[in-house]
């Protein structure tokens, strides 16, 4: 079925419905920095910010109140931080997506964010156009992180094998899983991206080309039905094959 081209609604009767817009709560302890990201979001014509929060517990009445898509939350926030506003959400069972916008460079508390629900995390340094597409992408239902992070998070993951799966961020939902399967030298391979390393890396550990390794990451998306690294290094932790065992 085709899309109205002129991005409008058509006339009335046409059966056209209204697009409907990513509803977002933008909650940051800085007021000149929240009311400047809320104009900036404003541009966009499929957003629209419905409240402001300056501290965790204002986070869980607002969302309580507008029951948002997206809740962008910085983590140093005052009473309330960041992560403990994300424990009383998931022990809420909350459905508002969540991405982390901060300015810390602490892994730790990035893993800790993912391990409590969050969908995304963004660094408030990252270009507005990347903050925005990760906004779109997370209310798709797909997992944001921030290319100077994933490496870091996924690390972290493997190296807490004590963390119960169910703990980890939800697997991403793809076209069928595992439609044949993977060869030992594939799940090396999957091993070794689970664990951030790099195509060149794995050419030297395992011993063949880089492209060798590409041709083997291509098939594996294949079977697995993953579109990219972090999306399979999610689905080897959460299905027990990050170690290559």
């Amino acid at each position: 079925m085709s899309e109205n081209s002129t991005g409008k609604n058509g006339p009335s009767g046409s059966g056209t419905p209204p697009k409907s817009k990513i509803r977002i709560v933008v909650a940051d302890d800085h007021p000149i920095f929240r009311d400047g990201l809320c104009r900036l979001l404003a541009l966009e014509e499929d957003f629209e910010v419905v409240a402001q929060a300056q501290d965790g517990r204002q986070v869980l009445d607002v969302l309580q109140q507008h029951e948002p898509d997206i809740l962008l939350l910085d983590l140093k926030m005052p009473g309330l931080d960041g992560l403990a506003t994300l424990q009383r959400l998931q022990i809420a069972k909350n459905k508002t997506r969540v991405i982390v916008l901060t300015a810390s460079d602490d892994k730790n508390e990035f893993v800790q964010a993912m391990k409590l629900g969050t969908s995304g995390i963004v660094l408030k340094q990252t270009a507005t156009e990347l903050l925005i597409k990760s906004i779109r992408k997370v209310h798709a239902g797909e997992i944001w992180l921030d290319s100077h992070t994933t490496a870091a998070v996924i690390r972290q993951f493997v190296a807490n094998d004590e963390a119960p799966v169910h703990s980890l961020p939800p697997a991403p939902v793809t076209r069928e899983r595992e439609r044949s399967p993977l060869s030992q030298r594939e799940r090396e391979i999957v091993a070794l991206v689970a664990q951030g390393f790099k195509n060149k890396e794995m050419a030297e550990k395992m011993f063949i080309s880089e492209q060798t390794v590409k041709n083997h990451l291509h098939n594996i998306f294949d079977k697995l039905g993953v579109s990219d690294r972090l999306e399979l290094a999610l689905y080897a932790i959460h299905n027990n094959l990050h170690t290559g065992r």
